[in-house]
């Protein structure tokens, strides 16, 4: 029995290619269409394999006698030989023809896929598809009800298609913050080991400082004892020796009594006195002298180590300078150890910084490529070798790379004939909201920027009451007309993303999508055309010459906060040698000039850098002054503040435009006088909206 043909293989290379490359985060629209070929090629299919009409055997319900009618269409080129008559097979309990050619189709469609990718899964639901469309179209009483069946199983896949490729961002940030979670963790890690074999050493020393004074506190100990054991004998001996002296005094003092009464006596003199009051005036006598001689031994014994007065209050100096002097080296001690602990965390800092920048070089120099060879795109670039070093002329790496993409990037817009529209939502801008294809108009690069050349004249010459994009959109109505004005505008937006190094057109796609307001193209265009006329005004002679000096004379006037190294870059951009005279004359037309692209000559090119770098300079001057991060919040009175006070000459109008810009509000609904967090915004937003407006400073920061 024939197996019923496999499916087409442009259809099956369609899907296969498809679902390998998407997977399930392929595109609705694309979907839709997809299904509708599967249809298509299922009814052909159906048409084909089986008939409407064949008849469905109730196996295995039918005993083995029963025959299967052969009144439907052929399945292939052997069964239309054979279908001349209706023939009976005798059958045992055997499946029905019908369900064998669809269990063969079915497993031919299998073996055909290439399971081992996980798109191939999904494509895995087609011929399980297609079974059940036989089966719906076959059973006509149940096809309501399969069907019904069918497409809920459809949209609930496709719900959870949806709900699939909703949580693959949700996928790869948990990786993201997974990875940047581990690496946190190991680095702290590897920080808490550094402190914990720091601690360890610092605990190792301080127990051999604790091991040391233990043990001199044991030698001294037992040299107290000692010096109390030797004390106590010293006390004793003096305390004999006292005792004996007294003995020894008391007996020399009588003898001396004894001495003097014996030679009282033997005078001849003193017979004529009373022997009793000679007795008596002798033992008060002797009294006294031992009242006397204890009162001089206790003043011995109390003031014997007593120094005198002068030298007291020399020692009492002597010791309150030395007291300020180990004051004094306590403080700078202390200032010394603070230093010192600074030092260390400086030190540690730095051997962080030194250990990530090698790793950072190593894995530089491991993921490092050799310098590239740019003379092989000379043969590869429309235009050759003289076109190449045209592009690549003054451009580092990073330069060539836009340009090659450039070079890329503007033969595939050529080999485009139509665009796909964005669709109407919030974030399209105006001019590009359309759902359908438009045709790709092809115009050149010159075209282009000479269009957009139009559109700024027109825009400069009226009245701006409507935005830039809205402008534009109707500017292209009114060239080409209202049928092709989107066709235009989808092609213009298309050459102006893809130039970057234009200037025109990158500054035109920087207005055009609200990274940048208008006010900053046209305030550059009117500061060329103002350098312009000052150097006119300057050549008296009309010759179209001026000096080195001239120049640098109107660009002081015309730029007076600007730096003297940013007047020499200017100069130095229109061919000034430092070393050369002043007086070297210069045609001044041609630095405004522009070639056919519309690009600008250095000495503009370096004005408009000049000027970025100014504002952003500009704005992180103000986030200094606010002290603040860029995820803080900020109120319009700190913000009004820092402005005045990193530009005080600013006027109030320009204030007001700054601070409108930064909190999107009205400059009639700015409060006057507002309490400190009524109004607040987060400072990284509020620099942002700045940076899209035309931001400079009014005067020199340190004028009143």
């Amino acid at each position: 029995m024939a197996s019923p043909k496999p499916r087409s293989s442009s259809f099956t290379t369609t899907s296969r290619t498809h679902l390998g490359s998407s997977g399930v985060t392929r595109d609705d629209a694309f979907l839709t269409k997809t299904r509708n070929i599967q249809k298509h090629s299922l009814s052909q299919k159906q048409k084909t394999l089986f008939s409407i009409d064949s008849y469905l055997s109730p196996w295995p319900t039918y005993s083995s006698g029963q025959t299967i009618l052969h009144n439907r269409k052929p399945c292939s080129d052997d069964y239309h030989q054979r279908a001349g008559s209706y023939q009976q097979q005798p059958l045992g309990i055997t499946k029905p023809r019908y369900l064998e050619q669809l269990e063969n189709y079915l497993r031919k469609e299998l073996l055909l896929l290439d399971l081992g990718t996980d798109s191939a899964q999904e494509l895995r639901l087609q011929p399980y598809r297609e079974i059940f469309e036989f089966f719906i179209e076959d059973f006509k009483t149940y096809k309501p009800l399969l069907s019904s069946i069918k497409n809920a199983y459809e949209m609930m896949l496709a719900h959870q298609r949806e709900k699939i490729r909703a949580l693959e961002p949700l996928k790869a940030k948990l990786i993201t913050m997974n990875e940047d979670c581990n690496e946190k963790i190991l680095a702290m890690r590897a920080e808490e080991r550094h402190e914990i074999s720091m601690l360890k050493k610092e605990k190792m020393n301080l127990l051999k400082l604790i091991d040391k004074k233990n043990e001199e506190k044991i030698s001294l100990q037992s040299e107290v004892t000692k010096l109390r054991k030797n004390l106590a004998e010293e006390y004793l001996r003096y305390l004999s020796e006292r005792d004996a002296r007294k003995i020894l005094i008391a007996d020399l003092n009588e003898l001396r009594y004894q001495r003097e009464d014996m030679s009282l006596a033997q005078s001849p003199g003193i017979w004529g006195e009373d022997p009793m009051k000679l007795t008596l005036a002798l033992k008060m006598a002797r009294q006294d002298l031992t009242r006397t001689q204890m009162e001089l031994n206790t003043m011995k014994a109390s003031f014997g180590d007593v120094v005198p007065r002068r030298d007291f209050e020399v020692q009492e100096k002597t010791n309150k300078d030395l007291q300020e002097q180990l004051n004094s080296l306590r403080d700078d001690y202390k200032e010394v150890c603070r230093e010192h602990e600074i030092l260390l965390q400086l030190h540690m800092s730095t051997v962080k910084e030194r250990d990530q920048f090698y790793s950072e070089l190593q894995e530089l120099q491991r993921t490092s490529t050799p310098r590239p060879n740019w003379a092989k795109c000379e043969d590869v670039v429309a235009g050759g070798p003289d076109r190449w070093q045209m592009l690549a002329k003054g451009k580092n790496s990073d330069q060539l790379v836009d340009v090659l993409l450039e070079e890329i990037g503007e033969g595939f817009l050529r080999e485009k004939d139509f665009f796909h529209g964005l669709g109407y939502g919030e974030s399209i801008p105006p001019f590009l909201r359309f759902d359908g294809t438009v045709e790709n108009k092809k115009p050149t690069k010159m075209d282009v920027v000479n269009l957009l050349k139009d559109a700024w004249k027109a825009r400069l010459a009226e009245e701006q009451k409507e935005s830039f994009p809205d402008f534009f959109f109707n500017f292209l109505e009114r060239r080409f007309g209202p049928s092709d004005a989107m066709a235009w505008a989808y092609t213009i937006f298309e050459n102006i993303k893809l130039f970057h190094s234009n200037e025109v057109m990158s500054q035109s796609y920087a207005v055009l999508m609200g990274k940048r307001k208008e006010s900053v193209y046209i305030k550059h265009k009117e500061t060329i055309a103002h350098l312009l006329k000052e150097m006119t005004n300057v050549d008296s002679q009309n010759e179209g010459l001026l000096t080195m000096e001239q120049l640098r004379t109107v660009l002081k006037s015309t730029f007076p906060f600007k730096k003297e190294e940013k007047i020499h870059e200017l100069m130095e951009a229109v061919g000034w040698d430092p070393n050369s005279s002043n007086t070297d004359l210069f045609q001044y037309c041609s630095l405004f000039m522009e070639d056919e692209e519309g690009q600008s000559v250095p000495f503009v090119q370096k004005l408009w850098k000049q000027y970025l770098d100014e504002k952003d300079g500009y704005l992180q001057e103000l986030k200094h002054q606010l002290g603040l991060e860029l995820h803080d919040e900020v109120s319009l009175p700190k913000i009004r503040e820092a402005l005045m006070n990193i530009d005080p000459s600013l006027d109030k109008e320009t204030l007001n435009s700054y601070l409108s810009q930064a909190f999107q509000l009205p400059v009639t609904e700015l409060p006057e006088d507002v309490k400190e967090g009524d109004i607040v915004l987060g400072l990284w937003t509020a620099l942002e909206r700045l940076q899209m407006a035309d931001i400079r400073r009014m005067g020199p920061r340190d004028t009143a």
